[in-house]
């Protein structure tokens, strides 16, 4: 079963499809209508947040759906679906795949290795912001690890490159592990995308590039004006 739902995102496009920050296209009709078009354009897998968005996609669409529920730390930073109960909730919704936080911070290599021992039928995606924890999410058990955190943890922000992904992670990561490596952070283009797969990625997240149009927007200003 884990084996025929992770082939299924193989060498494909998963898109991300979750509420914006600001407020924008977050209803839950807006997420759903951005899973279907993706479906429709190709993407082999859709990755959600919250419960009631979890629910209404996959409900509407056949590819996989990673689901997670955001918390937050102390300082508020993002905390990627915080603990036990967050897993159940996520897997009742109808989930493929649940995406959990598994970074140095707060004792979440612990929490993981619980979660871990209590769904061992459930596919877990460890969301890593560097080598060291790859390593460590895999060998506590993780099905699959994805680099959604590489920039966005207080030890790695100096690597943060706005529209720059962290080739040299995925790298090490897929030429070290023998879980497929899932390329997720700042993957702006085809040819960023591409070479994720060259380099070894299972598959490639994609975002802000296709679900924000603010950002798609403010892009192109940025550029425009250099």
């Amino acid at each position: 079963m884990k084996a025929e739902v992770l082939d299924k995102l193989k060498n494909g496009i998963i898109v991300s499809c979750q509420p914006d920050e600001f407020g924008l296209f977050s209803r839950t009709e807006f997420i759903v209508e951005f899973a279907i078009a993706a479906e429709l354009g190709g993407a082999t897998g859709i990755r959600t947040e919250g419960l009631e968005n979890i629910k209404a996609v996959k409900d509407k669409v056949k590819i996989p759906v990673i689901g997670l529920i955001k918390g937050k730390y102390p300082d508020g930073s993002v905390l990627i679906t915080p603990d036990v109960e967050a897993v159940q909730k996520v897997i009742e919704s109808g989930a493929d795949i649940v995406a959990i936080d598994v970074t140095s911070r707060d004792e979440r290599f612990k929490i993981f290795e619980e979660i871990r021992e209590r769904y061992k039928d459930a596919i877990l995606m460890a969301d890593v912001s560097t080598y060291e924890e790859g390593v460590i999410s895999a060998e506590l058990g993780a099905d699959v690890v994805a680099t959604t955190l590489a920039g966005y943890t207080p030890y790695t922000k100096h690597s943060f490159k706005k529209y720059e992904p962290d080739f040299d992670l995925v790298y090490k990561l897929a030429s070290t592990l023998k879980v497929p490596i899932i390329a997720e952070g700042r993957i702006w283009t085809v040819e960023q995308a591409k070479k994720m797969f060259e380099i070894g990625a299972h598959a490639v997240v994609i975002g802000s590039a296709i679900t924000r149009p603010r950002l798609i927007v403010q892009r192109f200003v940025e550029e425009i004006q250099k």
